[in-house]
C-alpha cells in the first residue's frame, strides 16, 4: 500500500455512540420545528377568526348604540315638547345615520373627523 492510499479509520464505539445521539437529536429537532410551525399556523387561524368576530361585535354595537341613543333623544324630545311622534321619528333616523357613519369609520371605509 502506498502512502497516498489511506484506509478509513475505524470509528471507536464512543464515536459511533456520539453519531447516533447526534442523529437522534437532529430527528427530534426536526419534529419539534414541524410541530411549532403547524402550531403557529393554527394560532394565526384562531387569531384571525377571533379578530373578525371582535370586529363584527364592535360594528354591530356601534350601529345599535346609535339607533338607541337616537330613539332615547327622540322620546325625550317628544315627552318634553309634546311633538309625538315627530321627535322620535326624526331622532331615530338621525341615530340610524350616526350608527352607519360610526360603523364605516370603525371599519376604515371613511376617514375619522379631522383627517
Amino acid at each position: 500500500m502506498s502512502e497516498t492510499e489511506k484506509q478509513p479509520e475505524a470509528k471507536s464505539p464512543e464515536t459511533n455512540e456520539l453519531d447516533n445521539r447526534l442523529e437522534d437529536l437532529d430527528a427530534k429537532l426536526a419534529q419539534l420545528s414541524q410541530k411549532e410551525q403547524t402550531g403557529k399556523q393554527g394560532e394565526q387561524t384562531e387569531q384571525t377568526g377571533a379578530s373578525g368576530l371582535a370586529m363584527a361585535w364592535r360594528l354591530g354595537s356601534e350601529f345599535i348604540a346609535g339607533v338607541f341613543v337616537g330613539g332615547a333623544i327622540g322620546w325625550l324630545v317628544d315627552t318634553w315638547f309634546g311633538l309625538a311622534p315627530w321627535g322620535m321619528i326624526i331622532f331615530v333616523l338621525l341615530g340610524f345615520m350616526a350608527g352607519m357613519l360610526n360603523m364605516l369609520r370603525s371599519a376604515g371605509k371613511i376617514a375619522p373627523p379631522g383627517q
